[in-house]
């Protein structure tokens, strides 16, 4: 490994080196069941083939340009996203935080250009996370991620998810500009917001003239079995950011409001040089039209049902390894006895990948288009996982 990567990451002892669907081929021929896919990113697997063919067809006309000129992909895929959603109008990025920033940006822009610049307080949430930008953790506010980085910014409160008094009352305060929070955490350890409290939420903000703010970089684009986690709900956002799977693997963020909601962002407001450039949008143009497809989020519900009962009967079988099954579609968690990190690698020795996440959980986040057969697998590499975790805590 070089010693010339900044010492960030705590990688996996995993070198890939190629993928198809669900799979992951490892340099010592090792094939694992992918259920990480990049984080939930890989949304139609690795090397989907209208996903790669998008890409090499635009790779042959134009890379490049900057927002100085037209994109007309950016214009093609904001159609869509405004058809399907909420929204009336979208910022490119490309990733999460970016569309993250561009939120938090929107929202005390809109504030400021109604003549009320006090409102600046954002309002976020225990468990959250919302990317690794400045104004990102501390939007989130976790300890792990904002110390050491100097004061914290200001305007930015956390309250415990679920306290719906504290929440009321700084929704109600004349400083509060908005509310961010992810409909069902991802890092967080899979926590689903019910449907009723968003309404609540929806309702509390619309009555004090605040922003809701919804977080789908994760839950969005199909995951939960609808394109947006809150659809479940009904309870509409007046600003989201989604990214991850968006394009599939190609690096695609963007920020939807609706025209209310981003009247302060009016030119030179905000800019990205490489957000929406022609090679981005030509594979989310591509995923989107998969992703976005009937039997597609059909898919996510039978799979995911599928999934989470039989997860179900192994909490039943294996009560000393799994505490809890959460999440919504196939954002899964589960929360383990066992330290999550160790199960993980038990699980890699079963040739299964899964994701970490808070509150000693592990996340299932595989491909929308994973089949039954596959996800059937994927319970059975879970079941010896657990029954290597027995073994391992008894030794």
């Amino acid at each position: 490994m070089s010693g010339h990567l900044m010492g960030v990451y705590n990688r996996a002892p995993v070198e890939v080196v190629s993928g198809e669907g669900a799979r992951l081929h490892a340099a010592d021929g090792t094939v694992y069941l992918d259920c990480v896919a990049g984080i939930a990113t890989n949304a139609l697997g690795h090397r989907h083939p209208k996903l790669v063919q998008a890409l090499k067809d635009q790779a042959d006309k134009l890379w490049h340009v900057s927002n100085i000129f037209r994109i007309p992909g950016q214009e093609e895929l904001a159609d869509r996203l405004c058809a399907d959603s909420f929204a009336d109008v979208v910022f490119f990025t490309n990733s999460g935080s970016e569309a993250v920033e561009c939120a938090l940006k929107t929202a005390r822009k809109h504030h400021s250009a109604n003549g009320q610049p006090e409102r600046i307080d954002i309002i976020g949430f225990d468990g959250s996370f919302h990317g690794r930008t400045y104004g990102a953790i501390n939007a989130a506010g976790n300890p792990n991620y904002v110390e050491g980085f100097g004061p914290r910014l200001p305007g930015y409160i956390q309250l415990k998810l679920g306290d719906h008094e504290a929440l009321k009352a700084a929704i109600e305060s004349p400083t509060t500009a908005a509310v961010i929070l992810e409909p069902v955490q991802g890092e967080g350890g899979a926590r689903a917001v019910p449907d009723a409290d968003l309404r609540q939420l929806r309702q509390w903000c619309t009555d004090n003239g605040v922003l809701l703010i919804y977080d789908e970089v994760q839950s969005g684009m199909g995951r939960t079995g609808k394109l947006w986690a809150h659809e479940w709900s009904g309870a509409a956002p007046d600003i989201m950011a989604t990214a991850k799977a968006l394009g599939g693997g190609f690096p695609i963020g963007a920020c939807l409001a609706t025209t209310e909601a981003a009247k302060g962002m009016t030119v030179a407001a905000h800019g990205s040089t490489f957000g929406g450039n022609p090679l981005a949008m030509a594979v989310g143009l591509a995923s989107y039209d998969e992703i976005s497809k009937p039997e597609t989020l059909a898919n996510v519900n039978d799979v995911s049902g599928y999934l989470v009962q039989q997860l179900h009967g192994l909490k039943e079988r294996y009560p000393d390894i799994i505490e809890d099954v959460r999440g919504k579609g196939l954002l899964i968690g589960v929360k383990l006895k066992p330290n999550n990190r160790e199960f993980m690698a038990w699980a890699r020795d079963q040739q299964l990948l899964v994701a970490g996440g808070g509150d000693n959980c592990v996340r299932l986040l595989p491909p929308l288009n994973l089949t039954r057969e596959e996800a059937a697998e994927a319970i059975e590499k879970f079941e010896r996982t657990c029954q290597a975790a027995r073994g391992k805590m008894a030794a």
